[in-house]
């Protein structure tokens, strides 16, 4: 509030950047939510999926369609949306393939074996990365205009910044579509709330998770995208974004959609808040330090987040 009254400008401007950057959080914090909602499983591989994508992207852009802020409109469109298929399916493929080859068996496993290889897949996905494309960031040339959706005062937001918003509202209201109103979501509740059962109503489980995965995958492309629009990114950049998202799907209430993103838009906002204001804001240095004590926070006072419904174990 001392912000907003001292320097009004930097408070708004700070704030869009912190939309935009939750933004992409939800992107992420969805892919989490899907799978924890289905399986109960935290796939720390899912963060390293998403910079994977984004690193593929940019091979993409860069090296195989040579794009840059020359090329026409036309081009530079026509090549987003291909590279946006082809990564989605990478990530939807991959994700789909962590969870055959990893998950499946250990679903009847104790949860402690199914964590730690989770955290393994996660080295391994963070390390095929390095592998391929080194240790150095990647970064594309400003493809999405950097003209303004709109200006008031000093106060301005740019167009490669509204791209992630854009993409983040009619992906939340699709998905939630599909859950709710589609044999496919059905057949999701029906496993996430008891599997057995659900395999004995006639639903094919293994189908049923893989679709979930591949759906979790492919918002993991869509993020590793938008994110490389925005910023640079590496091999290591999915797996604190991919903590963060965590948080924030624990925030808003992990296994709920508009949770997901209601708690990335938070985190979104904290981190701008912390980093961007100039009255008593702790600073970069303090970001994870925050953003953590946010979760710990969470999980010891009201575990079930700000919009889950607190319900009996294993219920």
């Amino acid at each position: 509030m001392v912000n907003l009254i001292k320097t009004p400008s930097d408070f708004f401007t700070v704030l869009l950047i912190g939309i935009t950057t939750g933004s992409v959080y939800a992107l992420i914090a969805l892919g989490y939510t899907l799978v924890y909602g289905i399986l109960q499983l935290i796939n720390f591989a899912h963060g390293d999926v998403f910079a994977l994508t984004g690193l593929v992207s940019s091979a993409f852009l860069v090296s195989l369609f040579g794009l840059d802020e020359t090329s026409s409109v036309l081009a530079i469109l026509a090549g987003l949306l291909a590279t946006l298929v082809i990564v989605v399916a990478f990530g939807a493929l991959l994700n789909a393939t962590i969870e055959f080859v990893a998950y499946r068996r250990l679903r009847q496993a104790p949860r402690l074996a199914v964590l730690i290889t989770a955290v393994g897949m996660s080295f391994i996905v963070q390390n095929v990365s390095l592998a391929i494309f080194g240790v150095n960031f990647r970064s594309i040339p400003p493809l999405i205009s950097e003209g303004n959706v709109f200006k008031i005062g000093d106060v301005s937001y740019q167009w490669n910044q509204m791209f992630a918003v854009l993409a983040t509202v009619p992906i939340l209201i699709l998905l939630t579509w599909l859950v709710q109103s589609t044999r496919h979501g059905k057949a999701m509740r029906a496993t996430s709330q008891d599997t057995d059962a659900a395999a004995i109503m006639g639903v094919n489980v293994n189908r049923t998770i893989s679709f979930t995965f591949l759906l979790a995958g492919g918002l993991a492309g869509v993020g590793g995208l938008l994110y490389l629009i925005e910023f640079n990114i590496r091999y290591d950049t999915g797996f604190e974004l991919g903590l963060i998202a965590f948080t924030a799907a624990v925030l808003g209430g992990i296994g709920n959609l508009s949770g997901a993103v209601l708690g990335a838009l938070l985190i979104g906002l904290i981190q701008a808040f912390n980093e961007g204001l100039s009255w008593l804001a702790p600073g970069s240095d303090w970001t994870r330090s925050i953003v953590f004590g946010i979760l710990i926070a969470i999980l010891v006072f009201r575990p079930e987040g700000l919009l889950g419904e607190r319900t009996p174990e294993g219920a």
